[in-house]
């Protein structure tokens, strides 16, 4: 992992707050924020800033850009997409529909971008929503910012000499999850289905559920071999055999926590039980620290019990 790749964690850590999804906070530094660019295969990049990992596709045809951040960064954004091509941005396609990976579709579309995503992207950046995880209200997404293209499986854009596979995957992190196979360049883009380092945000006011986001995990890995490139919403890019690690510990960790609530405890007890506590070094030090994690797990399995 190098430098740069670091500083992304480092502001992930900061950035995403209990506001992480929603406006854009006061706190975080927009202004100092830096994007970086990584170049993963010809004429595939990533770009780090302050929010969800940003794949970008340039060519002969068109721009093609996975997900856009918060809506503070656009010109950022903008700019470091200029370094890399002089060519205007055609498509975007919304891994799903919190505001750190749509909040510059507004701008995207304003300079003539096709915004893609799922059809519950759409449903809910359209009206008020609400995350309970940080008892935060969204209000609905300006006109321009929702998507104009939208499906309900998949849709496939033949493009810069690739063959780009976007599909839904049901009730992972949200309801509205897509995620991107480049088939050629042999890259797959999972938007927050996949929390490189992290303990994952799991977003059941949103549909998202954690055995949703293990299928998700083993739909990939059937998918990917030993050389894909596989781009987390958050953190560094990375590879089958880590994406393989993550869906252990969550797989781990989820069947210890629906034991415990079979067992009739209460959250607090299973927090008390520390079942993540062999991972917390490697996953624990983001913005779900261990405790949230079981909470959010516990609300999950034990829905009742947590209201």
């Amino acid at each position: 992992m190098n430098a740069f790749q670091w500083s992304g964690l480092r502001l992930l850590a900061v950035g995403l707050t209990a506001l992480a999804f929603c406006a854009a906070s006061p706190a975080q530094d927009f202004e100092n924020a830096v994007v970086k660019t990584e170049m993963i295969a010809p004429n595939l990049y990533v770009l780090y800033g302050v929010g969800g990992n940003i794949g970008v596709s340039v060519g002969d045809d068109a721009v093609f850009v996975i997900d856009d951040q918060y809506a503070p960064m656009a010109p950022k954004i903008a700019a470091a997409i200029k370094q890399i091509t002089d060519k205007p941005v055609k498509f975007v396609v919304n891994t799903h529909w919190h505001g750190d990976h749509t909040g510059g579709n507004e701008a995207m579309a304003t300079a003539g971008a096709i915004i893609v995503a799922h059809d519950n992207v759409r449903k809910r950046m359209s009206s008020e929503q609400f995350i309970k995880l940080f008892d935060s209200k969204v209000e609905p997404s300006p006109k321009l910012a929702l998507p104009t293209v939208t499906f309900a499986n998949d849709v496939t854009f033949h493009i810069n000499g690739d063959e780009v596979f976007a599909f839904h995957v049901a009730s992972a992190h949200t309801d509205g999850d897509t995620i991107v196979q480049f088939r050629k360049a042999n890259v797959i883009h999972m938007g927050d289905t996949f929390f490189n380092g992290l303990y994952p945000f799991i977003d059941g006011s949103s549909g998202g559920n954690p055995d949703g986001v293990v299928a998700v995990a083993n739909r990939v890995l059937a998918l990917a071999d030993d050389n894909t490139k596989i781009i987390p919403g958050h953190g560094p890019v990375t590879s089958k055999a880590d994406l393989k690690v993550y869906r252990d510990m969550l797989v781990t960790v989820t069947m210890r926590v629906k034991g415990l609530v079979k067992q009739g405890k209460s959250m607090k007890e299973i927090i008390a039980a520390k079942p993540s506590a062999e991972f917390d070094e490697r996953w624990g030090k983001g913005f779900i620290p261990p405790e949230r994690f079981i909470a959010m797990l516990f609300g999950a399995y034990a829905p009742v019990q947590a209201k």
